[in-house]
């Protein structure tokens, strides 16, 4: 392959396969670009003006210089106009305007008659700036008019001056000086463009980099905040859960000034000010204590939620404090529930280990009181019906024997309740957690478990859980016996309400009656293993409906700021349905 072959095959290339600027570097350099053209043309005819008035009259600008000078700057001025206002074609406003330059600067250089090393430099810009703007044939074409309309006038003056061809060399010297700042040219705009394609990738990579940052941070279970010069800059959506906190802010509508990204950020600000607002107002002890940790340290402590209104969680939440980098600090907010359920599910374990082995030595002595009181009762029962002998003080003595037989095998049966609750915990020591849809699950539950009583039943929404359902079934017997138990001691028409709805990711179960409710002195022990105000109670039956929602990471309160006697199940929702859906039923 000759050498010929070779430089017309890597022109091929170069015109075919040259990168151009990305278009808002484009437009910058051509803001710029556009600024010189009319700087310079302005600076040309002052400059013409103030050297006729200096010299004498054989010095005056010809009526070809002025009209070219005014046309120029003329036209300076739209171009620069039109590429500031209109976007479009950028590339092609840019190609007029200097195979415009070209031209005017020929029409300059023939009307001097001579060389002109001003004018000369000015044809190299506007060469460099070709090759910098343009695509490479636009480039070449604008450069090949150049060099065609320079060596056509020193060749046209070479004629007129009897043919003289001394001029004619610097004219071709002219030629390659523009071939080569071209080609100059050319190779850094083609280094700037990769350094901008470099740039660019860069910037997508740090962006898809923050995109996944952002969206593991909003997926995250445990609440995230990050404080900076006492002021919020980032919480996710589980801060604003676990802390009971609205995530709603106003709209702000986007206009012709707003952009998307402006609207975005905008958004952002208001949602951020409005957690760090509310966290002020309802956890003032929480940011407090986060802003008094000094700068560089860390700090670790628990924090009890306070009862807030319309919140649905009560529980507590582990708070660590990490400083980061640029004095900021990083707040991690960790639901305690799970490591709750754990520590029941041990506890339930070693419970149930323990009653399991001492629970048949109990109950065969237990037993055994038990047929002998009932023996007694029977005896007595018919010495009393066959002896009618008997005097009166002998009679008394034995009613008396009688009550008391009684009150034995009641208290072994009292005994053996209590013996059958605690075995509760022994036979099922972990959670087989089950999909429930609550819609469905509940109808059927009461149907079975509650036929007869008055139970109203009203579901707001079709939550589904994930619960155990034998120990959601022991859960809601003991809330619901419980419920039917102190209505009737308060009224004589006993009934019992089932509200279910969601708050936030939770679904609410709560159990009404009517009855008096729990004094403020037994809310601290209303829990508590072996406590009741029921004498025939056992007092097992709250702590283990306590114990048998902890091991499902669920909680159980009693709310006494509700009108009615309310004892409220806090369940994690996995889904529910968007319709609202109110279901009502009676159960009689």
């Amino acid at each position: 392959m000759n050498p010929a072959t070779n430089l017309s095959s890597a022109i091929t290339r170069y015109v075919h396969h040259d990168d151009t600027l990305p278009l808002p570097q484009l437009r910058k350099l051509g803001l710029i670009y556009s600024s010189y053209r009319f700087v310079v043309s302005l600076f040309s005819m002052l400059m013409l003006y103030i050297s006729a008035r200096t010299g004498d009259s054989t010095s005056l600008p010809s009526f070809l210089q002025q009209t070219t000078l005014s046309f120029y700057v003329l036209l300076s001025l739209i171009l620069l106009g039109l590429f500031y206002v209109v976007r479009k074609h950028m590339r092609r406003q840019l190609a007029f305007g200097l195979a415009l330059d070209v031209i005017i600067l020929s029409l300059l250089l023939y009307t001097t008659g001579n060389p002109d090393l001003q004018l000369t430099m000015l044809y190299m810009v506007v060469v460099a700036a070709s090759f910098m703007l343009l695509h490479g044939s636009q480039a070449l074409v604008i450069t090949l008019l150049a060099i065609i309309l320079v060596i056509y006038q020193q060749f046209f003056y070479a004629i007129a001056n009897s043919m003289s061809l001394a001029n004619l060399g610097d004219a071709l010297l002219m030629s390659a000086s523009f071939l080569a700042v071209g080609g100059l040219s050319w190779s850094i705009s083609q280094r700037l463009v990769q350094l901008e394609k470099v740039a660019a990738n860069h910037a997508k990579e740090v962006e898809r980099l923050n995109v996944i940052n952002q969206e593991v941070i909003t997926q995250m279970v445990n609440g995230v905040i990050v404080i900076d010069k006492r002021h919020i800059v980032l919480a996710n959506l589980a801060a604003h859960q676990l802390l009971s906190l609205s995530f709603v802010t106003p709209a702000t509508p986007i206009t012709e000034q707003n952009t998307l990204d402006d609207t975005k950020e905008t958004h952002n600000k208001a949602l951020l000010s409005n957690f760090e607002q509310q966290l002020n107002e309802q956890h003032s002890q929480l940011f407090h204590a986060c802003l008094s940790v000094a700068s560089g340290q860390s700090r670790a402590f628990t924090y009890d939620v306070p009862a807030v209104a319309n919140a649905s969680i009560f529980g507590k939440l582990r708070v660590q404090i990490i400083p980061l980098k640029d004095d900021s600090k990083l707040v991690i907010l960790e639901d305690l529930r799970r490591e709750q359920a754990s520590a029941q599910q041990l506890k339930l374990a070693s419970l149930g280990q323990l009653t399991a082995s001492i629970a048949h030595e109990i109950r065969n002595p237990l037993a055994a009181i038990s047929q002998a009181s009932q023996l007694l009762m029977e005896d007595v029962a018919e010495q009393m019906e066959d002896d009618s002998a008997l005097t009166s003080e002998s009679n008394a003595a034995m009613t008396g024997n009688h009550e008391l037989y009684e009150m034995i095998f009641s208290q072994t049966k009292r005994v053996n309740r209590i013996i059958e609750d605690i075995l509760k915990l022994s036979r099922q020591q972990m959670a087989t957690q089950q999909v429930l849809e609550l819609a469905e699950w509940m109808p059927s539950f009461l149907e079975n478990y509650f036929q007869g009583h008055d139970i109203f039943l009203r579901i707001k929404t079709k939550p589904i859980i994930s619960f155990d359902t034998h120990q959601l079934e022991q859960i809601l017997i003991n809330l619901i016996n419980n419920g039917l138990r102190y209505s009737s001691y308060s009224h004589p028409h006993a009934y019992v309400e089932i509200d279910i709805y969601c708050a936030d990711n939770d679904v609410i179960i709560d159990i009404l009656d009517n009855g008096d409710g729990v004094s403020a002195g037994n809310l601290e022990l209303l829990f508590d293993p072996f406590f009741t105000t029921d004498k025939a109670g056992t007092g097992l039956g709250l702590y283990l409906s306590q114990a048998f929602c902890e091991a499902n990471q669920a909680r159980l309160l009693y709310i006494p700021e509700h009108e009615k006697t309310c004892f409220r199940l806090i369940v994690p929702s996995i889904k529910s349905d968007n319709k609202f859906q109110t279901i009502e039923e009676n159960l009689t």
